[in-house]
């Protein structure tokens, strides 16, 4: 049960905004320190990317696996399943139509789950260096 009234814990959720997680932090910092340049959640992309780098067409997002849907792990509160259930769908059919734009109109996407952290942090680092390099190698290639 929760402690506070509607009206108050519906004024407190609008309050928190988007900011990096600790995880979001820690990838960010490893790819600057490996020379990578980028930018973090620049809100003129649809769907305000964790990182992209606009010159080779390349937004990573790092999907919580609680507010994404993850089929593993996400766990939907026991008090207001309907409410919960309904958010986190939503959540799903966007983060699906933004996946579809950015693959129609060229750009090289990237979904990590925090559970691929978490349980392998230097292979998912690894893939996500992978996935940059291989990604400016190829619009490189078409610029020329």
């Amino acid at each position: 049960m929760d402690k506070v009234s509607a009206e108050i814990r519906t004024k407190t959720m609008k309050a928190i905004k988007s900011k990096q997680t600790r995880l979001e932090k820690l990838i960010t910092s490893e790819l600057w320190g490996r020379g990578f340049r980028f930018r973090k959640n620049v809100a003129s992309l649809l769907g305000k990317p964790d990182i992209s780098i606009k010159k080779y067409k390349i937004v990573i997002f790092i999907d919580s696996c609680f507010w994404h849907g993850c089929q593993l792990h996400c766990r939907v509160p026991k008090s207001n399943i309907e409410f919960w259930d309904k958010k986190i769908l939503r959540n799903r059919e966007r983060d699906s139509f933004i996946t579809k734009h950015y693959e129609s109109n060229g750009w090289n996407i990237l979904r990590i789950w925090e559970h691929d952290l978490q349980e392998n942090y230097s292979l998912t680092i690894d893939l996500i260096v992978q996935f940059i390099t291989s990604a400016k190698n190829k619009e490189t290639k078409n610029i020329v």
